[in-house]
């Protein structure tokens, strides 16, 4: 292929991976998770078995490494907290205490979602014509839906956020059955659920289209621990559903186990993503 030919993987809209010729004959492969976590691509020069790897600037390492520390320490605190809630809600107390770990458990997640986010809308972009990563200038905020990357992770702080709801909520007292399943169930559920659509976004991303196990990818590790995290969040939303005629929740065993395991998982995801960087 020539210069301007490219070869593009990915599902849908969405491209995940951009393989590209140089003008001296080099074949270069973009990545969307590999420039975003770990600012680089590759290029293979004609003849050789083994590809090397290309850094972006000086600039745009540092601030994923900084993004990438921040987001796997939130995580991995948050998954904690939240465990602990758990804990306490299964084998202690079932009052304010569990709601204020929680809470502050919540809000780890909010900032490691958000660290996320700006980690894709600062990744170094590539240059279809050279075998570079070239940065941009610093944004807290950008809007390409067309990117598999930013929307995973937008959809995962939209999570986080709609987590706090239920949080929040659940510091109320007095509140019938109805408003308890009105202002604490439906939130809880509706951020499982944009948890669940994020997760399978970012497992698109790194299989570069149909999910299968990539055994040897570090990055396919995170996302699958995730998702089964998230997949426990869900059942344990479904069981946490409080029942109008009798006023008890589905299964309140389920509900906290599934969370305390859910928790723990995004906690393993957490500790795994910090050797996923520049």
């Amino acid at each position: 292929m020539s210069r301007t030919e490219a070869r593009s993987e990915g599902a849908g809209p969405f491209t995940t991976r951009l393989t590209w010729r140089l003008m001296d004959g080099r074949i270069a492969v973009w990545e969307s998770r590999r420039a975003r976590k770990r600012g680089l691509l590759t290029v293979r020069a004609p003849g050789e078995a083994e590809a090397s790897a290309r850094r972006a600037d000086i600039v745009s390492i540092a601030r994923l490494r900084r993004l990438n520390a921040v987001a796997a320490t939130a995580f991995t605190v948050g998954g904690l907290l939240f465990a602990l809630g758990a804990g306490f809600a299964q084998f202690g107390s079932r009052g304010v205490t569990g709601v204020w770990i929680y809470f502050a458990g919540g809000l780890f997640f909010n900032t490691g979602g958000y660290a996320s986010l700006l980690q894709a809308v600062n990744a170094p972009r590539r240059d279809s014509e050279s075998d570079t990563l070239a940065g941009r200038r610093w944004r807290w905020w950008s809007f390409e839906p067309g990117r598999i990357d930013w929307l995973s992770t937008l959809l995962l702080f939209a999570g986080t956020l709609v987590f706090g709801v239920n949080l929040v909520d659940s510091l109320m007292k007095g509140l019938s059955v109805q408003q308890v399943d009105r202002l604490i169930w439906a939130p809880d559920l509706v951020g499982c659920v944009l948890f669940l659509v994020s997760g399978h976004l970012a497992i698109v991303e790194v299989c570069h289209g149909r999910p299968r196990v990539l055994a040897d990818d570090l990055g396919w590790w995170i996302v699958a621990v995730n998702q089964f995290g998230s997949v426990l969040f869900f059942v344990s939303a479904l069981a946490a559903y409080t029942r109008p005629a009798t006023g008890s929740l589905v299964n309140v065993d389920i509900a906290n186990w599934g969370t305390l395991a859910g928790a723990l998982c995004f906690a393993a995801g957490g500790v795994i993503q910090y050797f996923e960087r520049p």
